[in-house]
């Protein structure tokens, strides 16, 4: 089971990824916007983020460039869950240390694949259908 990090300011959006992250049986923590995600990975380590964009006080392409830069969270995964569906929206969010990118709306299958390929946990990944 990893502990995984939700960041997103729409509670309905945080609440969805939360369920589908604790039915895929990981631990959830979860922050409202991009500072709040920052300090909380800096507090608890979790082994992955999942970080929306659009945000107040600190947007996801912010929040993950800080934590790529800190010592002690460069090494956690950031995936940037978003709506932004552009191609320079992802390469640049890739540019800011996110491993991944993944776009609004998402299939439940779709996130269990990027945690799991993330985590290296086979049993999370979903088979290709």
């Amino acid at each position: 089971m990893a502990r995984i990090l939700i960041v997103d300011d729409s509670p309905s959006q945080l609440m969805g990824i939360q369920r589908i992250v604790e039915k895929l049986g990981h631990q959830t923590l979860t922050a409202e916007d991009g500072a709040a995600g920052v300090e909380v990975a800096k507090a608890e380590l979790p082994d992955l983020i999942l970080m929306d964009v659009v945000m107040p006080n600190l947007n996801g392409f912010q929040a993950t460039r800080t934590l790529s830069r800190e010592s002690t969270t460069r090494d956690i995964p950031v995936v940037l869950v978003t709506t932004k569906d552009q191609d320079t929206d992802r390469m640049w969010g890739m540019r800011q240390g996110a491993r991944a990118y993944l776009t609004k709306p998402f299939s439940e299958s779709d996130l269990s694949d990027v945690i799991g390929r993330l985590l290296g946990d086979e049993a999370t990944a979903q088979p290709d259908a």
